[in-house]
């Protein structure tokens, strides 16, 4: 399992998702915090690519061996792009959840939801 970390540079939706944002894309994940109260992650059952997501929807699952739990899109639009390692190696999740552990890679279709996510201090204060 990763140390706890939170990023500056990512932003965070209050159910525990991260969106690493350039231009009009995004690359998502689930946070620290997510992948420690899942426990060990066996399985992610992903989008297909294009599929339409809408920010605060589930879009994916992350199974672990303790339960199945929805993932929630932080913002809305299109999947460009799945993490095929996560086939073979769902525990990247645990191990390295904002790099290797990344979910999808999103065309966004609308920027100014990025408004509405958390930064990282504030999403922090949001656990405790």
């Amino acid at each position: 399992m990763a140390d706890a970390s939170y990023p500056e540079d990512l932003k965070y939706h209050p159910e525990h998702d991260w969106a690493r944002i350039d231009g009009d894309t995004a690359v998502f994940g689930i946070t620290w915090y997510a992948q420690d109260a899942l426990g060990e992650v066996v399985f992610f059952d992903p989008p297909e690519v294009g599929a339409t997501l809408t920010a605060g929807d589930s879009y994916a699952e992350v199974e672990s061996v303790k339960a199945v739990s929805d993932v929630i899109a932080p913002l809305s639009g299109e999947v460009l792009e799945v993490n095929e390692a996560l086939e073979d190696s769902p525990e990247s999740i645990n191990e390295d959840p904002y790099e290797a552990g990344w979910l999808v890679k999103v065309k966004l279709s609308d920027t100014s939801e990025i408004d509405g996510l958390q930064d990282r201090d504030a999403y922090v204060s949001s656990l405790s």
